[in-house]
């Protein structure tokens, strides 16, 4: 009997225990979801109070559009603040931020956000011709893409989340050639789905051949980019159209590209004015500079895509230097060039890189060394620059590798200024 009273009384206890042990962890359950309710209008106080002048609603946005990056950025906040951590704890940077809470994408028809994954990837080549009365669209004719360019070319040029080549040619079935120039391209319409085949997602237009049929064809090329849904720059119905960039946004950071043409000794293309169409000059860089200049403070980096050159020539006229420079000092991250149909050297300046020019890519027969340039943009937004080495032969493109790969890096290198190519193709800063 008093075994009996024993184990009943020791299972009341038992009972007893697991009711305050369930008590408590049900409290604890609420009290976390509560603290957790709590910790997003805390964090978000937190945060507005250690941001001298920031709006409380823009936090708010953030906080309801990013489930746990207030909360992370208001740990971030404790060593100071730095324009990084909006980057880090959203996968955008503030630039952009602050443009998606505005929604002044929606209200933009030169824009396009590329989704990525943990870096992005631009690249950018040289001429590229697929006119009807040249090389390399015949070539084309007997095969499709396989024939003028390599898998291994098409790979990397698909696989680059903004792909930028430099049209020269016009569009059009419309026009005549103009008088006094010796070589002269256009291209029907229908060959601008060879770009879609190629991976290209920006062209520049800043060039002396696109307006090679006068302004009939000139302007029929500018609708059939349009059509063909092909953004491009550097040319344009009047010189605001011809100055406006076009803007990606890569691995969360906007990227403004802009293009303008000083490649003619003698100058038959027309500039853009403010009512007659052309393409955006800069023989006189102060257009650029100040356009440069207005787009410094509204995007997170600027790409300034410039044709000049001697042709067939890798050294550096005087005014390529200057201008390069002045772009830069303007607030340009980098300066990309083409138009010598050959390569050029590399130059820092201010730590940021002056490609002055990748030539021919896809242009002709000629039997000549060319190169893709890409830039890598990692999470923290630093740049890597890279270049892929490459040969035109027969009306074809295809990557170089190997010595015959590593005799095209050393090339540059030994035309360029302060810079080196390793043997990755990475650009090094001497």
């Amino acid at each position: 009997m008093k075994k009996r009273r024993l184990r009943k009384g020791f299972k009341i206890i038992i009972i007893f225990f697991i009711f305050i042990v369930l008590f408590f962890v049900i409290k604890n359950v609420f009290k976390d979801t509560n603290d957790y309710k709590n910790d997003d209008i805390d964090y978000v106080s937190s945060v507005y109070n250690k941001l001298d002048g920031f709006d409380k609603d823009f936090l708010n946005w953030i906080n309801d559009n990013y489930e746990g990056s207030i909360k992370k950025l208001d740990e971030l906040l404790e060593d100071g603040y730095d324009i990084s951590y909006w980057h880090e704890v959203t996968g955008y940077s503030y630039i952009v931020l602050n443009d998606l809470y505005n929604k002044t994408y929606d209200t933009m028809n030169n824009i396009k956000i590329v989704d990525t994954n943990s870096i992005g990837t631009i690249s950018i080549v040289g001429d590229v011709s697929l006119a009807d009365n040249w090389y390399i669209a015949p070539k084309y004719d007997e095969g499709g893409i396989s024939r003028i360019l390599s898998d291994d070319m098409l790979n990397i040029m698909k696989n680059s989340d903004v792909m930028v080549v430099n049209s020269e040619f016009t569009v059009s079935n419309r026009g005549s050639k103009i008088p006094n120039k010796m070589y002269t391209f256009r291209a029907n319409p229908e060959r601008l789905s060879i770009y879609d085949e190629m991976g290209v997602d920006l062209v520049t237009l800043a060039n002396n051949h696109v307006y090679d049929y006068g302004s009939e064809a000139f302007n029929d090329m500018l609708d059939a980019f349009d059509d063909y849904n092909i953004p491009h720059i550097g040319a344009g119905h009047n010189k605001e159209e011809a100055m406006k960039p076009y803007y990606f946004v890569v691995n969360g950071y906007k990227i403004a590209f802009v293009n303008a043409n000083r490649s003619e000794k003698v100058i038959l293309t027309p500039g853009a004015t403010d009512d007659s169409e052309g393409v955006f000059r800069c023989y006189d860089p102060t257009d650029m500079i100040n356009l440069i200049k207005s787009l410094r403070d509204s995007t997170d980096y600027i790409i300034a895509i410039i044709h000049y050159g001697r042709e067939n020539s890798h050294e550096l006229e005087d005014e390529q230097v200057s201008s390069s420079k002045a772009y830069i000092d303007a607030g340009a991250d980098m300066v990309v060039g083409h138009h010598a149909h050959t390569l050029q050297g590399i130059e820092f300046y201010n730590h940021k890189p002056i490609i002055y020019n990748l030539g021919n890519f896809l242009f002709n027969d000629q039997e000549i060394d060319t190169a893709l340039f890409k830039v890598i943009i990692d999470d923290d937004g630093v740049m890597e620059y890279y270049m892929v080495p490459a040969l035109q032969k027969n009306e074809y493109t295809d990557v170089l590798s190997g010595s015959r790969g590593l005799k095209v890096l050393n090339d540059i290198t030994s035309y360029s200024v302060n810079a080196y190519i390793d043997d990755d193709g990475k650009i090094i800063e001497k």
